[in-house]
């Protein structure tokens, strides 16, 4: 938990560092350079965010196109926007709302799923499940010959 609350304060530590340094440099004109370019980092990470949620928007909640791809490409520490933007699609939730660790599953159209715990917004594991197949049905006929 203590490094979650670091890389929290790492950010707005680094800009008030940078604006510093930038007024140490460049009096005024450095502090408006550089607050500009802090601006300009923060619209290109909401506008990310942005757009993978209208990708996610426009598909049905909990799909993927392939739980086994899914699952290949899962890495633990991986952000839940990041596994958002894989599959273009909202996980379904599977735990009380506003709860750690949260739940979710993304399954295909073949009834695969993979469950995934996101505990702080980081992935910590998965489990793929695929459905199980019906046994084959004999289609020998089983009548001796005559």
């Amino acid at each position: 938990m203590r490094a979650m609350n670091f890389q929290k304060l790492l950010v707005p530590v680094g800009a008030i560092l940078l604006l510093g340094l930038a007024w140490r440099s460049g009096g005024w004109g450095g502090v408006a350079l550089a607050g500009g370019a802090i601006v300009m980092f923060f619209l290109l990470h909401f506008n990310r965010a942005m757009q993978v949620l209208k990708r996610a928007a426009e598909r049905p909640v909990g799909y993927v196109g392939s739980a086994v791809m899914l699952n290949a490409k899962l890495k633990q520490g991986a952000t839940l926007m990041h596994v958002i933007a894989m599959t273009r699609a909202l996980g379904e939730l599977r735990s009380p709302k506003d709860e750690q660790p949260e739940l979710y599953r993304w399954t295909d159209s073949g009834g695969s799923y993979v469950d995934t715990v996101f505990n702080g917004g980081k992935l910590q594991s998965w489990v793929m499940t695929r459905p199980e197949t019906p046994p084959e049905e004999d289609t020998k006929d089983n009548t001796p010959a005559s």
